[in-house]
């Protein structure tokens, strides 16, 4: 079983298109964290059910470090005497024909698949590679200052559990999610793409929805994710496809109810790229391809709210901005409808009445998470002022519940949601998903070229 085997090792590999990317990144964290071990893993497989586990997605972090998607792999920056530190990947090496783990490991590849081996992957990710295996009783062994990522790899946080302060590892986690706040050329570029695919999906879904009303919102689903399987890794998070009442669910990824003409559906749905980026859009459409005037005045007024929050994104502008100005116009239209008796819209926006229907935040930051920078001081973030190379969702809704009985019947399981992924500008903005329509008029002539 342990001869006649052909030497597959590869000494041709050139460096990931992100490598120079990950080497700055490494550089900034070092610079953060003179003098200091820092251990950043990547996790480990998760159990779905018995013996069968969820497909590996590594650790953003780590992939953010990196670019490796391998599980098991734990990014370690040693510190230098004479200053700061050198990064070496612990990843799984290639498995061992002669010792049997080829094929009789659990994680063999000969039942995984071929890994790269330690050079291969040092050749891929720029950077020295070494074997995972013995990493944990090393850092049993280490001395001196350690900060370690929690949460992903128990294995690795049970090796340093006398060595390490939840305090200071917190310092960690969050100055690397300040790091992501401004995207590089890389992200960016492959937020766009993500974009791209996720507006292909959507047109996919728009050809298909006679077939979803034949069947249920998990055909939408379904349609979509073949989208983002072909062009990227996966989706980016659990697709929404709420049809009907369903709509007013703000996350309702059950999908398993009805797809019927004269409803609105609510498709909130982004591709993940192979490098683990992710688009977050929203569109709400008219299954029977066009609205009801009713849905047609809720449709634009949020249409109306979304346009104004984008205008207020650019450089300078406080983050909570964008936030406010959409929320000011939805309350301009809730009063107008007679919805808030005779309060004015100053009174309707002290009082917070307006969110009732208006539900959540209008967006939040976008990259390798859907939440972005989630981990991110307050004063850093939602306190904080746009920069150049940031990328956010502005996304406002209005919700009437099926079961509300402060709005007249008629409004009663209308659900609106429009969510574009907007990236700031040296001199504004720019709408990554420009590509699919937001006008009423606009997205029921699409919808009608797809042939719906």
């Amino acid at each position: 079983m342990n001869e006649g085997w052909d030497d597959t090792e590869r000494d041709d590999l050139k460096p990931i298109a992100q490598a120079a990317h990950t080497a700055r990144r490494r550089a900034e964290l070092s610079a953060r964290f003179p003098g200091e071990r820092l251990v950043i893993p990547a996790g480990r497989l998760k159990v779905r059910a018995n013996d069968t586990y969820y497909r590996f997605r590594p650790s953003s972090d780590y992939a953010y470090l990196t670019g490796d998607q391998t599980e098991n792999g734990v990014l370690v920056l040693e510190p230098r005497e004479d200053g700061g530190h050198t990064a070496t990947a612990y990843v799984l090496p290639r498995s061992d024909r002669e010792n049997g783990e080829f094929w009789l490991s659990a994680r063999g590849e000969l039942w995984d698949g071929r890994r790269h081996s330690l050079g291969e992957n040092a050749q891929l990710l720029g950077l020295p590679c070494a074997d995972v295996r013995p990493l944990p009783d090393a850092l049993r062994e280490t001395t001196g200052a350690v900060r370690v990522l929690r949460g992903h790899d128990t294995v690795i946080e049970d090796a340093l559990t006398d060595k390490v302060t939840a305090e200071r590892d917190e310092e960690l986690r969050v100055f690397l999610s300040e790091m992501r706040r401004i995207k590089d050329d890389f992200e960016i570029a492959d937020l766009r793409f993500a974009c791209e695919a996720t507006a292909r999906g959507f047109e996919d879904v728009v050809r298909v929805l006679d077939k979803a009303q034949a069947t249920s919102e998990r055909y939408i689903e379904g349609t979509f994710f073949l989208r983002a399987r072909v062009e990227g890794n996966d989706v980016g998070y659990a697709s929404i496809c709420a049809s009907g009442p369903h709509a007013t669910t703000i996350h309702w990824v059950r999908n398993d109810g009805p797809v019927r003409p004269g409803d609105l559906l609510l498709l909130d749905a982004g591709v993940e790229t192979r490098n683990l980026y992710t688009a977050d859009i929203t569109r709400t459409l008219p299954v029977s391809g066009r609205f009801t005037p009713l849905q047609r005045k809720i449709y634009d007024a949020v249409y109306e709210a979304q346009e104004a929050g984008i205008a207020v994104v650019r450089p300078g502008a406080g983050y909570r901005e964008y936030h406010l100005e959409a929320q000011r116009v939805l309350a301009e239209h809730l009063v107008s409808w007679g919805l808030l008796g005779d309060l004015s819209v100053d009174k309707v926006l002290e009082l917070g009445l307006q969110r009732r229907w208006t539900m959540h935040g209008t967006g939040h930051m976008l990259g390798i998470d859907v939440h972005d920078c989630a981990a991110a001081r307050t004063e850093m973030y939602v306190e904080g002022t746009l920069e150049p190379g940031m990328v956010l969702t502005v996304e406002p809704g209005l919700y009437f519940q099926a079961d509300d009985l402060t709005v007249p019947e008629e409004y009663r399981g209308i659900g609106v949601r429009i969510e574009d992924d907007i990236l700031v500008t040296e001199s504004g903005n720019e709408n990554l998903s420009v590509s699919l329509p937001r006008r009423s008029e606009e997205v029921e002539a699409w919808m009608s070229s797809l042939g719906s």
